[in-house]
């Protein structure tokens, strides 16, 4: 239980650390809070708010990963090889497709429900 508890802690200070340094993230999760706001106030339908919590989890997570190999990236070989640029350039990409992704799932589900406003 106590290995557990720990886990829990550092995947929380692992989170803690990301939202205070990234700006990126600070920003996906206002768009986050902002989406689920407007999904409460049109009473989206169940599967339309799984459909949106999943393209949420997929930003942040993308994020995250994107974070993680960064700094990985930059203790290995510190911004002087070209294969650095090119993993940070990549995941920035990852990071970008899933948020395209997500905005298209918003489009899809919000659209209707403004179209009939």
């Amino acid at each position: 239980m106590i290995r557990l508890f720990k886990s829990f802690t550092y995947a929380f200070r692992g989170l803690y650390k990301i939202f205070r340094e990234e700006q990126n993230l600070q920003v996906q999760s206002i768009i986050a809070i902002i989406v689920i706001a407007l999904g409460l106030a049109l009473k989206i339908k169940p599967l339309e708010w799984c459909a949106i919590l999943i393209s949420i989890a997929l930003v942040i997570l993308m994020e995250t990963v994107n974070s993680a190999i960064e700094r990985m990236a930059d203790v290995l070989k510190p911004r002087i090889h070209d294969y650095v640029k090119e993993m940070k350039d990549i995941m920035a990409a990852a990071v970008m497709l899933s948020a395209l992704t997500a905005i298209a799932v918003g489009l899809i589900i919000f659209t209707p429900y403004f179209l009939s406003l």
